[in-house]
């Protein structure tokens, strides 16, 4: 019967549906099935359809012939009453025969509406297992597609951990020691640039003294100051590490 070639059909599909996520792409296989279920689908409707057609036109039969039976029943009447058994019994064999196709009609009738009932629930409920499947497809999608994101981000944990072993750890390595390297030439010049610093200052105070003693010298020898205001002692003066004699002022 077509519709339990139906069934099979679409119960294979929802059979590959719970086994593609073993695949290489399981959300693109489900995805194929999910379109292949639907398809299956769309072909049990339109037979149910055309099985509903059929059952249209058995209860077309039966309701012409429950016609029958009651225009038969009215004429046998008609009949008797008229006193024409004769034609009374005729129609009576005919009422009895379309009363027998009536009762099978019926019957089927009967049988083909269950079935048809049937049928649509098992669509119905199968249009609904799709739309879950539907939903469970984006939702696996986007778990799978998270899972994979968090995935990679691991991986990169991983690979950003930075142990000497590693490529990664190497290159620190080597930025470390260039820091270090740079560190120190700056400290070298730094420590060069004061190398003799107080040697210097020590010459820039003692030519500061010795040019105001001269000072103080060419005041006093033009009687611009004494030796008392210049306060220059005539006694050797001793400046810095060396000693130096100086001559005795001349008086005034």
């Amino acid at each position: 019967m077509i519709f339990g070639k139906i069934w099979k059909a679409i119960a294979s599909q929802f059979n590959k549906l719970a086994n593609a996520i073993r695949g290489y792409d399981p959300i693109a296989e489900m995805q194929y099935e999910y379109d292949r279920s639907v398809d299956q689908i769309k072909e049990g409707r339109e037979g149910l359809a055309q099985y509903r057609a059929m059952v249209e036109r058995v209860t077309r039969q039966v309701d012409d012939q429950r016609k029958r039976v009651t225009l038969l029943e009215a004429k046998i009447k008609a009949y008797l009453n008229a006193g024409d058994r004769e034609t009374a019994g005729r129609l009576a064999l005919d009422l009895k025969r379309a009363r027998d196709d009536q009762a099978e009609n019926e019957k089927q009738l009967a049988i083909h509406e269950q079935a048809y009932q049937n049928n649509l629930l098992k669509i119905q409920h199968a249009v609904k297992k799709l739309d879950d499947v539907k939903h469970k497809i984006s939702k696996y999608d986007a778990e799978l597609k998270m899972s994979r994101a968090e995935s990679e981000v691991a991986a990169l944990a991983n690979q950003f951990h930075f142990d000497v072993t590693t490529d990664f750890g190497q290159a620190e390595q080597m930025i470390q020691e260039q820091i270090d390297k740079n560190r120190a030439r700056v400290r070298v010049a730094a420590d060069l640039s004061g190398e003799g610093l107080e040697e210097i200052q020590q010459e820039v105070v003692v030519e500061k003294t010795m040019a105001e003693d001269a000072l103080r010298e060419f005041e006093v020898s033009k009687g611009l100051a004494t030796p008392e205001t210049t306060q220059v002692s005539p006694s050797t003066k001793e400046l810095g590490p060396a000693t130096k004699t100086l001559a005795p002022l001349p008086e005034i």
